[in-house]
């Protein structure tokens, strides 16, 4: 999972210069086809931007409340994230360490936190 710091409902990109969008968005296009040729890729997705996220919690009255985004309270926000199957966690790390690396302003990596979770699956049922 990529996470990035907090922002503001604008996501920093949109004042990138066009050549530096582009050198971002290839980066991932080489990480998500080197994925699917090593067999590993399973799904990505991008999360729009702070701004137009909401939390809902139940609410007592049977009416969630809804609660507009960005949340201050947080260090750092979900921007993404990848599904991979790989054979190791060490091969995981590995796969994080280049998505963090991704390119902003100028070419400079960003070095970008990405949370490594294994997928939950149920437990087997005794035999």
């Amino acid at each position: 999972m990529m996470h990035t710091p907090p922002q503001t409902s604008e996501w920093p990109f949109l004042q990138w210069r066009p050549e530096d969008w582009d050198a971002h968005m290839e980066y991932w296009r080489t990480l998500n086809a080197d994925l699917a040729a090593a067999g590993e890729f399973v799904q990505v997705q991008a999360l729009t931007e702070p701004g137009r996220a909401r939390r809902v919690q139940a609410g007592s009255d049977g009416a969630p409340p809804v609660t507009d985004g960005p949340f201050p309270e947080s260090k750092e926000f979900l921007a993404g994230y990848w599904i991979i199957d790989v054979d190791s966690a060490e091969r995981a790390y590995q796969v994080a360490a280049r998505a963090s690396a991704a390119p902003g302003p100028g070419g400079a990596p960003m070095n970008m936190g990405i949370e490594v979770r294994q997928v939950m699956s149920a437990p087997l049922p005794d035999a």
